[in-house]
């Protein structure tokens, strides 16, 4: 077991599922956002970013070893929950992982493997989970030189900043097929990929 915090980002509003909560969508017979953080604790401690209480999104968390941060301003962006998450970090960390929730066929084995790379190549400062075409998509870790960056971050877009602002010094790790990147945020788009799943 990795002792490189993963922080789950997991405090959206979904917008775009008209009324539905995309995280609490079942996958594998649970919800989202449960089966993210059971794939993350195979990986390492984890630290979950939320909208504040009372939510649903905690009790689908019921009974899991992580760390349930609540952020008081979620809706300024997704970089409000990354800082909020961040102040829970272990002093001591050497990097950190940021995994988005909503990856709904993302692997244990995958996370390990950014792990596995923040170990074995210390040249670089972030290892970024890829399709197994070679397109850029999550997990990402960050090596503890850049905490102070990503507390500074502000807005919504994410640590797509700091990756572009040191872009030499990103490893790509491919993973199989596109659950990299594959995300689902609206109810026909849950459909689409319920219907290919039971083919």
């Amino acid at each position: 077991m990795s002792t490189i915090p993963i922080i789950l980002l997991a405090a959206g509003q979904s917008r775009r599922m008209r009324g539905a909560d995309k995280l609490l969508q079942q996958v594998d017979g649970v919800p989202l956002l449960r089966r993210a953080a059971q794939i993350a604790l195979g990986a390492g401690p984890v630290i979950v970013a939320l909208p504040p209480e009372p939510h649903d999104r905690y009790t689908a968390l019921d009974g899991l070893d992580v760390q349930m941060v609540p952020v008081p301003d979620a809706a300024e962006g997704m970089n409000t929950s990354l800082r909020t998450a961040l102040q829970n970090l272990p002093q001591d960390a050497p990097a950190v992982i940021v995994l988005l929730a909503d990856l709904p066929e993302l692997t244990a084995d995958d996370i390990k493997k950014i792990v596995h790379s923040v170990e074995k190549n210390k040249d670089f400062k972030i290892h970024r989970g890829a399709t197994q075409d070679g397109k850029p998509g999550h997990p990402v870790a960050f090596d503890r030189s850049l905490f102070e960056e990503l507390r500074g971050l502000s807005g919504d877009e994410g640590a797509q900043v700091i990756v572009r602002r040191h872009n030499d010094t990103v490893r790509l790790i491919p993973l199989e097929g596109d659950r990299a990147r594959l995300d689902l945020d609206t109810p026909e788009a849950w459909a689409d990929w319920r219907a290919i799943k039971q083919t």
